[in-house]
């Protein structure tokens, strides 16, 4: 990239559109889903975790290459959490009483929010970096 120009306005409008495409429909199947009320709890907080797990790690990988301090324990915790997250999701659509299609479903649309979400993060830092030169 170079240093006197952003992301495009389509690839912002392009992770954006994927972001919202991936959590919007993973949240409606959670809400058309026949699941106990604690399983939708369980799933809903492992695409909120799993968000931000994906965005802490981007941001202390980003960090870490542009010279800023960051400790070794933060580092290994961004990483542990976002392997949590989906470590937890994949055990609890393995251990689910679903569809192969609907554990495709889950998983593929909180494939696509994480990446997203990552997406999203290096756009929102890159116009940051780019408005303040």
């Amino acid at each position: 990239m170079n240093p006197k120009s952003g992301p495009s306005s389509a690839f912002i409008g392009a992770s954006w559109a994927a972001l919202f495409a991936g959590m919007l429909t993973y949240l409606i199947g959670l809400w058309n889903a026949t699941m106990a009320l604690n399983e939708k709890g369980y799933y809903f907080t492992l695409l909120m975790y799993g968000l931000f797990a994906a965005v802490s790690l981007q941001k202390t990988v980003r960090d870490r290459i542009e010279g800023t301090a960051v400790t070794g324990i933060y580092f290994g915790l961004c990483w542990l959490s976002l392997a949590s997250a989906i470590l937890l999701l994949t055990i609890g659509l393995w251990h689910a009483t679903l569809a192969p299609s609907e554990k495709g479903f889950y998983a593929m649309s909180f494939v696509l929010s994480l990446f997203a979400a990552v997406a999203v993060q290096k756009n929102v830092r890159d116009t940051l970096a780019q408005s303040s030169a």
